[in-house]
């Protein structure tokens, strides 16, 4: 079976309060955009509950044992006796951006094995498999637009379409670590409420809609900053870092001409999903 997990973006992301468990509250919109990897899986060999894992594409650091999507199998085949698969992952989706691509992965891995063996599990059952992976994992298995809340795993549908416009996703050779984006924040109240995005015209989200993420990141990383001003000179309506992480999109209405100047940088461009 083949599938294709694909990256959101997050449109606003406000980090509200500091939690007693150690994380932090916050609210954002998940988007889906087309940007996707490669997740294949076919019946292997040995006991039930094994499998065998490939990556290529980009590549994934640490063990197999490590990687969401073994766990997804693996928290599924504890449960319902799977037998053994064999997975192959081809990486597209960069790490370290804020694009959820193992969390995507992660979740598209539940929903492909309950289609595959006919395990007949429900929305809300593969809701609480994925939040056990990770927080955004939740959003791919709803996988339309949502405004998220807590941790991000709290979602509320909303409405609201981008289809008029095409996505521009930028990130340098580097990314960023969680817990270096959280260093640099002070929680506080949102200043927007998120739910209302699709009541304003895309280009005053400029003046409304940020990432809070944004303000301590471009201190230690200038070069994102003149990434974003840069994604404006080109006639972007709306630019943003995503999640925390080091991509930045720009959102153009469809038709313009835009031209994609990064050198050294993962550049990519295509539809919005939604």
């Amino acid at each position: 079976m083949v599938v294709f997990p694909h990256a959101k973006i997050n449109i606003g992301l406000f980090v509200t309060a500091k939690r007693s468990d150690g994380f932090h509250n916050l609210e954002t919109v998940f988007f889906p955009v087309d940007l996707s990897d490669i997740l294949e899986f076919t019946r292997g060999e040995g006991k039930n509950g094994s499998c065998s894992f490939e990556n290529t594409g980009i590549e994934i650091g640490g063990t197999s044992d490590t990687n969401l999507v073994v766990k997804a199998y693996r928290l599924l085949a504890m449960e319902y006796d799977l037998p053994a698969i064999r997975i192959h992952l081809h990486k597209m989706i960069p790490f370290g951006a804020g694009l959820g691509g193992g969390s995507a992965d992660a979740a598209f891995m539940l929903k492909a094995l309950n289609l595959f063996f006919e395990l007949h599990l429900s929305e809300q059952q593969l809701l609480e498999y994925a939040v056990t992976l990770g927080s955004d994992c939740a959003f791919f298995v709803i996988d339309r637009p949502v405004f998220a809340t807590g941790k991000g795993e709290l979602m509320e549908q909303i409405e609201l379409s981008l289809t008029d416009y095409r996505i521009v996703l930028v990130k340098p050779a580097f990314g960023v670590s969680t817990p270096e984006a959280y260093a640099g924040i002070t929680p506080k109240p949102a200043d927007f409420d998120l739910r209302k995005l699709g009541q304003w015209p895309v280009k005053e989200w400029r003046t409304r809609v940020y990432n809070d993420f944004e303000a301590g990141i471009f201190r230690k990383y200038p070069v994102l900053e003149t990434i974003k001003q840069q994604l404006y000179a080109q006639g972007a309506e709306y630019a943003s870092m995503t999640g925390s992480g080091s991509a930045l999109y720009g959102l153009f209405e469809k038709g313009r001409e835009i031209k994609l100047d990064f050198p050294d940088c993962f550049v990519w461009q295509g539809n919005i999903l939604r």
